[in-house]
């Protein structure tokens, strides 16, 4: 932590000088701020310093969710990469997923120890380090969930040309990378838009509160690309699979009433359905859960951008922080519960995990263990 005199206002703005001392109460002198202070929102001076037993508390939590991320993600990279049944160009995306959920808590240890010090005490260096990261993994991140949700719709509908090449996949992901850096570069370079602590100021993201012109066509563009677009691109693939499924349904009962039986499906074919249908449940879940975190964070940058400024207390952006963090670490979890392949991998390479899982209930083709959808 910097400091310019013997005292440091934790929580608030460490780097400010200290003025006086009021019946205990500090008062800070902002006119004396360094010149190479990182850029904070007045908005966020407005409110009480917390107090210290918050900030070691979010401290604990995000150990933990750094713990659990670290772990969860760092498997599914391992198996989904070693396990040849599990290398498809399908979970190719499953693994940039899990890449990008991994990078997003890797900036975890910025905030611990921010936290401990009651402010932002990691510096200029470290909010840059802290914005950055957090914008590729969370733009990477929805915009893998577009792309898996692209290749469950193309297999499941046009499931005999529409199986995905690996030089295809890697393409994808490659132009996610590439859609993805120049909205995190930008900001970092200042050239459009910029990084600023945000809450309780030990923890970085972009800057929703500066009141300018090209700071607001910057939040409403980033906003449409980083959100809107892989939300729209979600619902749209999802929905038509519903429908599919749901169509094709419809069209076996009615072929197997008129041939009174009862269903058209040999045992093989059921059993391929229920692989199906778990990973199904999967990629609802995981889709469900990209859906409700990130949504709170896009709300509360339009809103501090456009809205009223004053619905947002610093313990209120710490919900939708806490909940794309929260999202990174269940992502694999979600997998190890739900997709029978993985599973087995998992029985195989670590059997102290005691999981149960059976390989003929679980044994398809290739295209039936692709990966679960969206985080």
């Amino acid at each position: 932590m910097f400091l310019l005199n013997s005292t440091v206002f934790p929580g608030i703005r460490p780097q400010a000088r200290v003025l006086e001392a009021e019946g205990g109460r500090r008062t800070l002198g902002w006119d004396l701020l360094p010149s190479e202070l990182v850029h904070i929102p007045e908005h966020w001076l407005s409110y009480p310093e917390p107090e210290a037993s918050i900030h070691y508390l979010l401290a604990i939590v995000y150990v933990g969710f750094f713990v659990m991320a670290l772990i969860g993600n760092g498997l599914v990279m391992w198996i989904f990469s070693a396990a040849k049944s599990l290398r498809t160009p399908s979970n190719m995306f499953v693994v940039n997923l899990a890449f990008c959920d991994f990078i997003m808590m890797l900036k975890a240890p910025i905030f611990i120890y921010n936290s401990f010090n009651r402010g932002f005490a990691a510096g200029k260096i470290g909010c840059q380090i802290f914005g950055f990261v957090g914008t590729i993994s969370g733009i990477g991140a929805g915009m893998t969930n577009a792309c898996i949700a692209y290749d469950r719709y193309t297999t499941i509908t046009n499931p005999l040309d529409g199986k995905l090449t690996t030089v295809k996949a890697l393409l994808m992901i490659t132009c996610i990378w590439i859609y993805t850096f120049p909205w995190a570069i930008l900001p970092l370079l200042e050239i459009w838009g910029r990084f600023a602590p945000e809450g309780y100021l030990t923890a970085c993201s972009m800057d929703y509160f500066m009141d300018t012109f090209d700071n607001h066509m910057f939040v409403a563009t980033i906003f449409t690309f980083s959100y809107v677009i892989p939300m729209s691109l979600i619902i749209y693939f999802y929905s038509q699979i519903v429908g599919h499924v749901i169509e094709h349904e419809k069209l076996l009962k009615e072929q197997a009433k008129k041939m009174n039986v009862e269903s058209l499906r040999s045992n093989q074919a059921h059993a391929n359905q229920s692989v199906e249908i778990r990973i199904a449940k999967a990629a609802i879940t995981v889709c469900f859960l990209f859906v409700a975190s990130w949504t709170p964070y896009a709300v509360m940058a339009m809103i501090g951008s456009f809205g009223d400024a004053t619905l947002l207390s610093p313990g209120v952006t710490m919900v939708p922080a806490l909940a794309c963090k929260l999202v990174a670490c269940l992502d694999p979890y979600v997998y190890a519960i739900s997709h029978p392949r993985y599973r087995i991998e998992l029985q195989k390479r670590l059997p102290w995990l005691a999981i149960k899982e059976s390989e003929a209930q679980s044994t398809t083709t290739e295209q039936t263990t692709a990966p679960p959808a969206t985080s």
